[in-house]
């Protein structure tokens, strides 16, 4: 974690920012390793606080040594002064997209109590944190690696045991139950399973719903390990795929295919997803891929880097990030074909191995 520490001291530097107060939950496990759900970080050039509760003394002196603790007690106005003792006139970055109006203007009601000379400047700086976490270390790609391999058995174990009659919500149970007995932590988010016409919505919910030969289902699941997270898309089909299946199917895998052939660093987000757009497109299909390509992965299931239309993230080597083109036909259903990728040495290594359909002729 010192090296995290670093390279966010650096930052602060960069910005000619004397600290900063960190909210955000996998921020403060990224730098410190804690994993509770309440605390803030106070993070300056010689000094590292972590200020939590009576609930995660323990905790955090376990997981987070390079912290000395400040405990919370009561409200802003008992604990946030003597957090910023000798910080006065300082200025100390907060998080922007994470602090809600009512706890900035709390902190600031308590920071009053404190005379002016001992005052910090509370400096609202979206993306701090986010923007190192952006590249992934070895040991995270390692991490990131261990939940896409439990993902793609769990999607195998469901896949090759569903058939007709089963509910969406009981293949999205399946999948879950998989994660949870083979040592994932949980899922990365909502299992979503859509059968026939409902897999033209891109976010849609398991219903209790029987799944009927002879049509196609969207699996989009991810789980947690230690952590990090993973996402997995594939579309089956439940018997033998008919011509629209398979001509709208070899679209979109030729799409992914051909994005994930094609990307390298350098490139912007907007430039990846329009590899991809434009092959949907040329098949006819534009107007039917409303979504962006992808999302960074990591932590949280969407982080940066943003792969779609108007990204201008610039992908480089280490970010780890979905590619995932889709079609959509109401009153018809879906096609989503979903990998994660790490760009490395110049291109992108394919993380997800989880079977996808062929057709031949």
């Amino acid at each position: 974690m010192n090296a995290r520490l670093q390279r966010l001291r650096n930052a602060l530097a960069e910005r000619e920012l004397d600290g900063a107060l960190i909210s955000n939950a996998q921020n403060r496990r990224y730098l410190s390793g804690f994993t509770g759900s309440a605390g803030y970080l106070l993070v300056t050039p010689g000094d590292a606080i972590i200020a939590t509760d009576f609930r995660y003394y323990e905790q955090s002196a376990t997981q987070a040594p390079d912290y000395r603790l400040h405990k919370t007690v009561q409200g802003f106005d008992v604990w946030l002064p003597p957090l910023f003792e000798g910080l006065g006139g300082k200025q100390i970055a907060f998080e922007a997209n994470d602090v809600t109006v009512g706890a900035h203007r709390a902190m600031t009601k308590a920071l009053s109590s404190l005379a002016e000379p001992e005052r910090p400047e509370l400096v609202p700086v979206p993306d701090l944190v986010e923007k190192l976490r952006i590249y992934k270390e070895p040991v995270e790609v390692d991490a990131l690696q261990a939940a896409v391999d439990l993902g793609d058995a769990a999607f195998v174990d469901v896949a090759e045991r569903v058939e007709p009659g089963w509910t969406e919500k009981q293949v999205a149970w399946e999948i879950e139950k998989y994660i949870r007995e083979h040592g994932g932590d949980g899922l990365s988010f909502d299992t979503i399973v859509a059968g026939g016409p409902w897999g033209a919505m891109p976010h849609a919910y398991p219903r209790d719903r029987k799944l009927e030969k002879g049509e196609g289902v969207v699996i989009d699941m991810g789980c947690d390990v230690g952590g990090y997270m993973s996402d997995l898309t594939r579309t089956i089909f439940l018997g033998k795929p008919d011509d629209q299946f398979k001509k709208i199917y070899d679209i979109v895998l030729t799409a992914q295919l051909t994005a994930e052939e094609m990307v390298k660093p350098g490139m912007t987000g907007e430039e990846c997803h329009m590899i991809a757009h434009n092959v949907i497109e040329a098949a006819g299909y534009g107007e039917t891929f409303g979504h962006g390509l992808g999302h960074g992965i990591g932590l949280q299931v969407h982080e940066s880097p943003r792969v779609g239309r108007t990204s201008s993230d610039v992908l480089e080597d280490t970010m780890v990030f979905t590619i995932e083109p889709g079609i959509y036909v109401t009153g018809w259903g879906g096609v989503r074909i979903e990998d994660m990728v790490v760009l490395e040495n110049g291109k992108a290594r394919i993380m997800s191995r989880s079977p996808k359909l062929a057709f031949s002729g």
